[in-house]
């Protein structure tokens, strides 16, 4: 029974992408970088890192919405269907509104309600962090990527 609702997650993500780019992210410029650009940084850049992100994963950028693979690799989160409603509740957490998350957050905690311990627990990460969902990340692309994790999380890391 989990994996139809998994399934009716990914299949809600990969129908609604569309609509939510071009009526919510209209205004947003595409960066214009590719994966293989991104892995001419060096290995320590937070560049580098999205790009081995994406090679793993098998994914390009999807432009205007490149943010999004951004917090992948700030925050370490995977992209299974539990993870990406988890990392919706930890950019919640960390001050983040907007109506796609709020449908995420409640289509996830109906459909995969046993993940709501995993879900919580990023809740109060994102809480607990300093602000990062509002970052420009592609100016953030040659910054150390310890550094920026460092002084993200650094209330997880000294508490």
């Amino acid at each position: 029974m989990r994996n139809y609702r998994k399934k009716l997650i990914i299949w809600l993500f990969e129908n609604s992408q569309h609509f939510y780019i071009t009526y919510f992210k209209r205004n947003h410029t595409a960066w214009k970088i590719s994966k293989q650009e991104l892995l001419n940084y060096t290995k320590e850049s937070f560049g580098y890192h999205l790009g081995l992100f994406l090679k793993k994963n098998n994914f390009e950028l999807i432009p205007k919405i490149e943010r999004h693979d951004c917090y992948h690799v700030l925050t370490g989160y995977g992209t299974q269907v539990e993870d990406e409603i988890a990392l919706q509740y930890l950019c919640y957490g960390n001050g983040k509104r907007s109506l796609y998350l709020f449908g995420v957050v409640l289509l996830g905690t109906i459909l995969l309600p046993e993940y709501m311990p995993y879900y919580l627990k990023s809740y109060r990460i994102g809480k607990s962090a300093n602000a990062f969902y509002q970052f420009d990340y592609s100016t953030l692309l040659h910054t150390d990527i310890g550094i920026l994790r460092a002084s993200t999380f650094v209330n997880l890391i000294y508490n």
